[in-house]
């Protein structure tokens, strides 16, 4: 290098001293330091300067390794006080200097003055002034008047004893340097991560640093934290072969740390080697590499680094993007996918298992999604080969699979989450298969829900481990310090895969098919009442598959009361050809219940061993969704089901709609094309329950003497043979009889047990509501039980309305509708569905006029317009009553049109 710098420096040996200029890289002594120009598409040339005329003390020097004639010399007395006066003053900064001699061995003496010439501070002057150096007295001309000056200033500092000259000669000046630590990672751990002082000794490269710890003057080699640099890699012939980018890097530390005051957060010793973060006031070194893109991070230092691994990322993230340097060809894994197929808005509708999930798209697409950099539990060793057993269900026999499943399942599903693709990993051929694919492509991804990383969630309670990458493999999770610090918090615990405890074990009883075990099962299934499930596969619109919690066992459950159209399967003569419709019921029934929690009620089972029953999920019998949606037709056995009414309702309305072709429609197409008016089939009903959202319950009048009479028996009964007060112990789906206020006993079903103090129940006759102490609950005799009585009290809501949403103003309505009809006969008939209940018009039983449009002429409601040309002649009179309540300015419309503001703040919405 210094004959580079020679070749540079543009000085003529037989002419007069030239001036030349310089930055200071590095002080080796106090007579002598290292100049280097200003950088060029590269790291500059250097040369070195020692001061004429004057000698400043030797440091210290250790001993060659491998030569045992050589041994470590000390530092002379105020020779490291005299570098470090040097250093203080001239490091870094712009120096001028003229070459006044050389030696045949190419060392250089001359002259250096800080600052742009020669009117700067002569910094050999400063040095003999303060005592730090003696001037070379032997040869002096006598025509040189630097040389004079010099041995003025000596005899000055003598005769002030400062430095060299004080007392003693200095002897207690001399540090004691220690270049080895006998234990290092006490010796860090013992600095507790808080900052040293010290000073960069010298930089082997870009994030390896030689450092003096102060005020101890420990010498010790330091890695930078978290990241690597382009190296030199040393042939076997000795030589160095430079990595790409390796020289810059190693001058971008230089130029800032060599030699510069620094605070050392000794953060690890793995294997001897030091770990830290240098901080300088100008900022964070191995922040300022990667930004750069002269280094890249490294997992296995980036755990330890204590200013937060995201900072690392980010900055890496950056010189990525910007494809600076090493990253000069880098392609980023999602280079090819587009914004919108890069990160987006979906909702999850299957688990697979512990590390993958089904998502439908807004487009109605469904997709799956890998959790990035996380594998789910699996078998280790020996316990591989119970794979090869027909019986080896992964979900149930792996250790903590289920637990991590139900984990996904009951955080996602029919939830809308964020997704962030972090890579698509390409499909894997097997070996020896003609080149088919063992796992297809995957699309590998951050998936996030209220700002919470699920998959740093599964990690960080043990349900899954953290995939380790090559250093140079990029297709890795976004957040994959998160995930190893999750994991890392997850092993100190010792939580799930790293507990010590014994693993979990479900014993689960598949009794799918099994005809015999089933119709052991059956009786228990029957008096459950309705039972908590979870649906775990969907084979078609009325067939699935359950997994009974409470039973620990698997059945299959197909819907009672419908007949859904058959899919395509493999029959002994041949593949059946799929009915009509019968895939959009498969998705409807899988959108609706796929592994969602469910209740079911069995009624029987059939010749296979299947449970046949009821399967309801928030409120809504998935039966009668079928059948509302043209999916599926009503059986007739549902003839004897207290759902019948209800299933009829459906099918009729489906009938009535003529929005698209359906199973239902196809049978019926020619009513429908005739059909151009409503039908009206009013029947007598009793009122007994209003809603805060304007639902009433309502009784058949036909049914309501059976009702009387069972409740005389039941009341008879319990007059003859007194309740036990506190036998009986609520659960929720159980039906029972409660005590009402009047001190009657009424049938009901329990909906949810705080405490034994507050039950929730819902009296199936009536309609209300109530939360009871459990000693006003008891059991219900199968004499009355709803087998011999189906609920009475059937939830609907007005057809062609809409119910304001401000409080005061739905208030008013409900309050109208409960003086008007409440525990009053009326005449009701269904218009068409909805999602929770039939949609309805009431009509008073003596004037016949239409309760609802009561409501719209008064100015309590407004009109909810439907489309089907059937109802036009209904909706029109509705809108001929809404637009004469609006001219009077009638309760909601009392300030006008609020809707022509389109102002959520007034609580109303058109």
């Amino acid at each position: 290098m210094a004959s580079a710098v020679a070749a540079q420096v543009q000085s003529n040996p037989a002419s007069a001293p030239q001036l030349q200029r310089g930055i200071v890289k590095m002080v080796l002594s106090g007579c002598a330091v290292i100049v280097r120009g200003q950088p060029r598409g590269g790291p500059p040339p250097e040369r070195q300067i020692n001061l004429s005329n004057i000698r400043a003390g030797a440091l210290a020097r250790r001993a060659v390794q491998g030569q045992t004639d050589t041994k470590d010399t000390p530092d002379e007395p105020w020779a490291f006080q005299a570098r470090e006066f040097l250093r203080k003053k001239v490091i870094g900064k712009e120096v001028c200097f003229t070459v006044e001699n050389k030696t045949p061995q190419g060392r250089e003496y001359g002259m250096v003055y800080l600052g742009k010439d020669t009117s700067g501070e002569n910094i050999a002057e400063s040095l003999v002034t303060e005592g730090l150096a003696t001037v070379r007295r032997e040869g002096i001309r006598g025509n040189n008047p630097e040389q004079a000056r010099l041995c003025d200033l000596e005899d000055q500092a003598k005769a002030a004893k400062k430095g060299l000259w004080t007392e003693g000669g200095g002897a207690h000046t001399v540090r004691e340097l220690k270049y080895t630590i006998e234990n290092p990672r006490n010796f860090v751990d013992s600095l507790h991560q808080k900052p040293v002082n010290a000073i960069i000794e010298h930089v082997r490269d870009g994030c390896i640093v030689r450092a003096l710890l102060l005020p101890d003057y420990y010498l010790v080699t330091v890695m930078l934290s978290g990241i690597k640099c382009p190296t030199f890699k040393r042939d076997a012939d000795g030589s160095e072969t430079p990595e790409p980018f390796s020289a810059e890097a190693k001058f971008f530390t230089e130029s800032r740390l060599l030699q510069r005051d620094v605070q050392i957060i000794l953060e690890s010793c793995p294997n001897q080697v030091i770990l830290g973060t240098i901080l300088h006031p100008n900022g964070n070194i191995t922040e300022l590499l990667l930004k750069e893109g002269f280094a890249r991070c490294v997992d296995w230092s980036m755990a330890v680094y204590t200013q937060g691994a995201e900072k690392l990322r980010a900055a890496e993230r950056s010189a990525k993007e910007h494809k600076v340097r090493i990253w000069k060809d880098y392609v980023a894994p999602t280079a090819n996918l587009d914004q919108k197929d890069r990160q987006f808005v979906a909702k999850v509708m299957q688990v697979v298992n512990a590390d993958a999930i089904v998502v439908k798209l807004n487009s109605g697409e469904h997709k799956t999604i890998h959790l990035s950099s996380i594998r789910p539990p699996r078998l280790e060793g020996e316990e591989k080969n119970k794979d090869k057993d027909k019986r080896f269900r992964p979900l149930y026999d792996i250790p903590y699979m289920f637990e991590a499943r139900e984990f996904l399942r009951k955080k996602l599903i029919g939830k809308k989450v964020n997704v962030t693709v972090d890579y698509i990993r390409a499909a894997t051929s097997a070996m020896e298969t003609g080149g088919v694919p063992a796992f297809p492509e995957r699309t590998c991804a951050t998936v996030t829900i209220g700002g919470i990383n699920i998959a740093e969630a599964l990690v960080s309670k043990g349900l899954a481990t953290v995939i380790r990458y090559r250093q140079d493999d990029d297709q890795r999770s976004s957040h994959y310090d998160e995930l190893l610090a999750a994991e890392a918090r997850a092993i100190k615990n010792g939580k799930g895969l790293h507990s010590k405890k014994e693993v979990p074990i479900h014993r689960v009883a598949d009794i799918s098919g099994e005809t015999q075990k089933a119709k052991q099962f059956l009786p228990f299934l029957q008096r459950a009442g309705r039972s908590e499930a979870v649906v775990e596969y969907v084979f078609s619109g009325s067939r699935l598959k359950l997994y009974m919690p409470k039973e620990t066992c698997l059945i299959t459950f197909l819907l009672a009361g419908i007949e859904c159209p058959r899919g395509s399967r493999n029959m002994p003569s041949g593949m059946q050809v799929a009915e009509p419709y019968s895939e959009e019921a498969t998705i409807f029934t899988k959108e609706l219940v796929l592994q969602r929690e469910v209740e079911v009620e069995v009624e029987s089972m059939d010749k296979a061993g299947n449970f046949i029953g009821w399967l309801h999920i928030e409120g809504v019998n998935l039966s009668v969704a079928l059948v509302d949606n043209a999916l599926s037709k009503v059986h007739f056995t549902a003839e004897r089901s207290s759902y019948y009414k209800t299933l009829l309702s459906a099918e009729e309305t489906a009938r009535q709609r003529k929005e698209k072709v359906s199973l239902v429609e196809i049978q019926h197409v020619a009513q429908l094309t005739e059909e151009k008016e409503r039908v009206a089939k009013y029947r007598p009903v009793y009122v007994t329950e209003i809603t805060d959202g304007l639902h009433f319950f309502a009784q058949d009048v036909e049914t309501g003497t059976k009702l009387e009479s069972l409740m005389e028996s039941m009341r008879g009964e319990i007059a003859a043979q007194p309740l036990v007060e506190g036998s009986f112990t609520p659960r929720r789906g159980d039906f029972c009889i409660a005590k009402f206020g009047d001190g009657e006993w009424y049938r009901a079903r329990i909906e949810k047990v705080e405490s034994p103090a507050k039950v929730h129940v819902y009296y199936i006759d009536y309609g209300n509501r109530e939360i009871l102490s459990s000693t006003r609950l008891a059991a219900l005799s199968p004499a009355f039980s709803t087998r011999t009585l189906p609920p009475q009290a059937t939830e609907y809501t007005f057809a062609f309305i809409q119910v304001p949403q401000d409080e005061d103003a739905r208030t008013d309505a409900v309050d109208s509708v409960v003086r008007d009809i409440q525990n009053t006969q009326c005449l009701l008939n269904v218009e068409y569905s909805g999602i929770v209940c039939p949609h309805v018009t009431l009509q008073f039983a003596d004037s016949k006029d239409d309760v609802g449009l009561g409501l719209v002429k008064e100015g309590l409601v407004m009109v909810d317009v439907r489309k089907e040309k059937h109802l036009q002649k209904m909706v029109t009179e509705y809108l001929n009553g809404q637009e004469s309540a609006k001219s009077a300015r009638l309760n909601i419309w009392r300030y006008g049109d609020f809707r022509d503001d389109d102002a959520d703040e007034f609580g109303f919405r058109r």
